[in-house]
């Protein structure tokens, strides 16, 4: 018998920024902007729908203002109360990436997993933290993640994720293909330059080398005042074989839906036996530094 699952994507620019409204407003712009596209999804039948990177506002680090401490927010809160409604609603996992405050002073770049049902399943911190000239500052705004890379048994499917900076690192990839994730969602925020050749490299290798399929999402648009590049969106699945079979647009709002069968997943480990063939023991060095 198949498991067929079908997922959506959602990259998104944003309608309000720094200067043209209040923290709040901004978030609140922001999250209306992306019910419709939600709702969207829920009537088409997605079962696991990712947001982009701290979803409900604009990506902010390429400034070093604390205001911006502001618009972090506790889980459960506000935002995560309202999507674990729409969860419930549609019967839809929901992975939403938000700025988290575990307390005052202290920051995390979290992903919330929320079941089918609403229950929050759980989060993921962002473990790679960058701080690199220009524009990518998370340094000042982010605490390094403390909860390792969990995987989360959903409704439809064990899904992980790993945020933005976070794939340019192979070995949490692996962790997450050892806890058993079949899904791996990767919400981003990276603009054309430096490392836009590397977003249709490492992820689908990351799929390739453990043989799980994986949803990838970059914003789209120009955010000022920051104006540090084109937020270039191109979303897209990646199937185990390391295969992009869908893709969204490079400059436009868009819900990008997908059906796969994780059936392939036993496929395609029957035919290349990495994890049969590690050799863990060996790898000592790598956890020396």
């Amino acid at each position: 018998m198949s498991r067929k699952v079908k997922s959506g994507l959602i990259q998104m620019s944003v309608p309000m920024s720094e200067g043209e409204g209040s923290i709040v407003e901004i978030k609140d712009a922001m999250i209306q902007k992306h019910i419709p596209f939600i709702e969207a999804a829920g009537k088409q039948g997605v079962q696991i729908l990712c947001l982009q990177e701290i979803f409900n506002g604009p990506y902010f680090c390429p400034g070093q203002d604390n205001a911006w401490y502001e618009a972090a927010e506790p889980i459960p809160g506000k935002t995560t109360i309202l999507m674990q409604e729409l969860a419930k609603k549609y019967n839809m996992v929901i992975v939403v990436p938000i700025y988290e405050q575990e307390m005052p002073g202290v920051l995390y770049n979290t992903a919330v997993v929320i079941d089918a049902d609403g229950t929050i399943l759980g989060k993921y911190r962002k473990n790679h933290i960058p701080h690199v000239a220009p524009g990518f500052f998370e340094k000042y705004f982010f605490k390094p993640g403390n909860l390792g890379y969990p995987v989360f048994q959903t409704k439809y499917a064990k899904v992980g994720v790993y945020i933005c900076y976070d794939r340019h690192f192979p070995e949490g990839a692996r962790e997450l293909g050892l806890n058993g994730a079949e899904i791996v969602y990767n919400p981003s925020a990276t603009v054309a330059g430096l490392s836009q050749y590397l977003w249709k490299l490492e992820q689908p290798a990351h799929a390739a080398a453990n043989g799980y399929f994986m949803g990838c999402i970059n914003r789209v648009g120009i955010e000022k005042p920051w104006n540090i590049g084109m937020f270039y969106g191109s979303s897209y699945f990646v199937d185990p074989k390391g295969q992009i079979f869908s893709q969204a647009s490079e400059d436009k709002d868009e819900l990008l839906v997908a059906e796969f069968d994780l059936d392939m997943i036993t496929e395609v480990r029957s035919v290349w036996q990495f994890y049969r063939d590690r050799r863990p023991e060996t790898y000592k060095r790598i956890t020396e530094f």
